[in-house]
């Protein structure tokens, strides 16, 4: 990874956001705001699995007069979340309105091309800014290509239509996103909302669209960067599109927070798009949140699918032990365990582990050595190999991790 784009520090709640701090994953709840008890549950869910700031949908009076009441609920089940408020058209009015909601809140979100028309626009901006500031609360100000700021868009269009510019529709779109927050930010500043306060995001659809629009954004301002791929679909396909989007921004130094939005299958646990912001860290080896099992795929020869099943065990093993493993066994999250199938490959890859194993494959020995820190440690044979691995892989981290 490259070294951090160097972007200024914002304090959301208690957590900073900026390159001097990790980067932070962020999540949204899609409950309904007004139903308090059903939100403050996601949040719980969402934080407890690792989502650090929490965003919740902010559209009317009967979401807006709950954000207290969900802030007051989660600190009385001591759980002190920050919390983001998702305003689109009437964000003015709920903040005005609800006093008790823009002083609960810990960070505005507004999106320029959904404030007002030209006539409105100043006038309710000027209405949230001054009231983040009288708050003392950040703002995200966010564009999505699907909602741009259409003063800006129409501006440009008349630009490309007069031939004052020769640019293409796709780079004039990106061009509009980065213009309309950078504006928008700008503004904010004369109003008087410090440049700690604000924290900026230009989000599309497209994947290369995305990194071109963010690498541009970096070198044009010092506000943190929210990353994420709007809209990004169902299932494999978004999450696919997320992790090469966001990976190759996060490599360049790029980007102080992520979200990976996912459509949900409405059985499905909204945790995943926090699971997947965090296997994004951990494969760039930025931010270990659980140890990391390396296992082989598996090939003729290994037909014994022993491997894949203790792979399985260990992994179940680590995600149940690691919420009383992060209080007694600080770091232990930065551990590698190797589990591997056969002699090709299974002695080097354990070797390179805090703790691995080889089994053996098809017409080997069968015996399973064990390495630890790169040193033969003892070789497990018989019918109880997963218990063993297993006793040792805890005294390791007893040992190690105190």
């Amino acid at each position: 990874m490259n070294k951090r784009v160097e972007t200024l520090s914002v304090n959301v709640g208690g957590i900073y956001i900026g390159s001097n701090y990790p980067i932070r994953v962020q999540s949204m709840t899609n409950t309904d705001t007004s139903n308090v008890d059903k939100t403050v549950n996601q949040i719980i869910e969402l934080h407890d699995s690792g989502s650090e700031i929490v965003r919740i949908t902010v559209n009317d009076d009967a979401s807006a007069k709950n954000v207290d009441k969900i802030k007051s609920k989660l600190i009385q089940k001591n759980y002190d979340v920050p919390l983001a408020g998702d305003f689109h058209f009437n964000g003015h009015l709920l903040l005005s309105n609800y006093p008790d909601a823009a002083a609960a809140l810990d960070k505005y979100r507004i999106n320029p091309g959904n404030i007002g028309g030209k006539s409105k626009y100043d006038n309710n901006f000027e209405q949230i800014i001054n009231i983040a500031i009288d708050n003392n609360k950040p703002v995200r100000i966010g564009a999505n290509w699907g909602s741009l700021n259409k003063e800006i868009m129409d501006d440009l269009l008349d630009q490309k239509k007069n031939h004052e510019t020769e640019i293409s529709y796709s780079n004039l779109i990106k061009n509009a996103l980065i213009k309309s927050v950078l504006e928008s930010a700008s503004k904010a500043i004369s109003l008087g909302l410090s440049e700690d306060k604000i924290i900026i995001s230009c989000k599309t659809s497209n994947v290369t669209d995305l990194i071109d629009v963010y690498t541009s954004l970096s070198c044009q301002c010092k506000y943190p960067l929210h990353l994420g791929l709007t809209e990004a679909g169902l299932g494999k396909d978004a999450i696919v599109s997320s992790v090469a989007a966001l990976s190759i921004l996060i490599n360049k130094g790029i980007g102080d927070t992520i979200r990976v939005s996912l459509t949900p299958d409405s059985a499905d646990s909204r945790t995943e798009e926090v699971q997947v912001c965090q296997q994004i860290l951990s494969a760039l080896g930025i931010r270990n949140y659980i140890p990391r099992v390396i296992s082989c795929p598996g090939c003729g020869r290994t037909s014994n699918n022993y491997f894949v099943e203790l792979s399985k065990s260990i992994k179940t093993y680590i995600n149940d032990k690691m919420p009383i493993w992060k209080q007694s066994h600080p770091g232990v999250e930065d551990m590698n365990i190797a589990v591997m199938g056969c002699i090709v490959n299974g002695p080097g890859e354990s070797k390179h582990a805090n703790v691995g194993i080889s089994l053996p494959g098809n017409n080997e020995d069968p015996s399973a050595p064990v390495y630890i820190d790169g040193k033969k440690f003892k070789t497990l044979q018989g019918d109880n190999i997963e218990e063993q691995f297993i006793d040792i892989l805890q005294g390791y981290i007893e040992e190690t991790y105190k």
